[in-house]
């Protein structure tokens, strides 16, 4: 099948085609973007959570008319999730429906060595493509069409995952064993996000471009705010823009995101909001702050927002640093977190120690019990 997908001769005509999806993009972003599709190398976007990243690549899909793929990382996620699965219940469902088909082949057989032999040789009858289970990763990689591949939030899946995507980021190939080497008739345009919860491995980062999306300067969420037609009246939306990012600097366990503005901004406008007054953004503060303990401190904080020449900063509410830095969207709250070792506590349920303890010996009976067969054999 025959496929004609848009060329962007330069940024400029990326931005523009991004802005007609309704994304706003600075100029790094439509960039990399421009680059990942000249290349053809995947694109890891790390950075917080709810700054665009996932839009990002539906957004790519939808200017290029590609499908979208999609792998949604999660913690315990194998191989198995992520590229393809054997479906063993449906290969002995044609084993036992074969079986007296399996009789005939056998039947005139001399001795159980040849019977066994001659059944060895139907083997790639139930390791073929019709027994394979695609997931996202093999499904990119098999599609007839071109594809945008997204590896969502990779750094909530265990590090073994990621030695699992290096051949297919490099060669837009899978190897199985069975099979031997499957490659992407049309390579697909790659995507991996990252929420930064945790240090991905150098050799993923260098088989990536890469960028760090952050949240966007003032000028540009009120411009995506306004692309989304909340209904909020322009003087209430850039002031509340400027609020949302006032929160930000304040140390809380989540951030409010750039999509969560849009829904302050769409509730206000729906109880009829004409001023942004505290005892109405204190009652509607839950749709952008979700932990009872970030509500406190955002409302503690809330009189310095809307009035920082009178009201001083409550204690409550400072972040780890002390102090509030106005507007810079927290970027020297989460560059205080961010240091070597700051997951000296574990992340998804590993610890420090297993991490880090020496690994398991190896005592001399495994080792004999290992090699015996290889000893035999000479």
């Amino acid at each position: 099948m025959t496929f004609d997908e848009p060329h962007f001769a330069t940024v400029d005509d990326v931005t523009t085609a991004l802005e007609s999806t309704g994304y706003i993009a600075d100029k790094q972003l439509a960039t990399t973007l421009f680059l990942l599709m000249r290349l053809s190398k995947p694109l890891l976007i790390e950075g917080p959570a709810g700054v665009g990243k996932t839009e990002l690549a539906k957004s790519l899909a939808a200017i290029t008319g590609r499908r979208l793929v999609r792998l949604q990382c999660y913690e315990g996620q194998d191989e198995t999730k992520a590229l393809y699965e054997w479906d063993y219940g449906k290969q002995l469902l044609y084993t036992q429906i074969l079986r007296d088909k399996i009789g005939e082949i056998i039947a005139d057989a001399e001795d159980i060595e040849t019977a066994v032999d001659r059944i060895s040789a139907q083997d790639s009858v139930f390791f073929s493509t019709r027994f394979l289970s695609s997931r996202p990763i093999l499904e990119a990689v098999q599609s007839d069409e071109p594809v945008v591949l997204l590896i969502d939030e990779v750094d909530r899946a265990d590090e073994a995952l990621e030695a699992v995507l290096l051949e297919m980021l490099g060669e837009y190939q899978i190897s199985i064993p069975e099979l031997g080497t499957i490659r992407a008739q049309h390579p697909p345009m790659v995507i991996l996000t990252s929420n930064n919860t945790r240090d991905l491995a150098e050799a993923l980062k260098r088989r990536c471009l890469h960028l760090f999306a952050d949240y966007p300067t003032a000028e540009r969420e009120l411009e995506i705010v306004r692309t989304k037609e909340t209904g909020l009246d322009d003087a209430l939306a850039e002031s509340l823009v400027e609020l949302v990012r006032g929160l930000r600097n304040l140390d809380l366990r989540k951030a409010p995101s750039i999509s969560e503005t849009v829904d302050w901004a769409r509730t206000l406008a729906v109880l009829g909001a004409t001023s942004l007054s505290e005892e109405l953004l204190r009652e509607t503060m839950s749709v952008v702050v979700k932990y009872e303990k970030d509500l406190k401190a955002a409302q503690a904080a809330l009189p310095h927002l809307l009035n920082p020449e009178v009201h001083p900063v409550p204690s409550p509410a400072a972040p780890a640093n002390g102090h509030l830095v106005d507007f810079d969207d927290g970027r020297t709250v989460r560059a205080l977190k961010d240091q070597p070792g700051r997951f000296a506590d574990g992340y998804y349920g590993t610890s420090s120690a297993s991490r880090t303890s020496a690994p398991a010996s190896v005592t001399s009976s495994q080792g004999s019990r290992s090699f015996a067969s290889r000893r035999g054999a000479k």
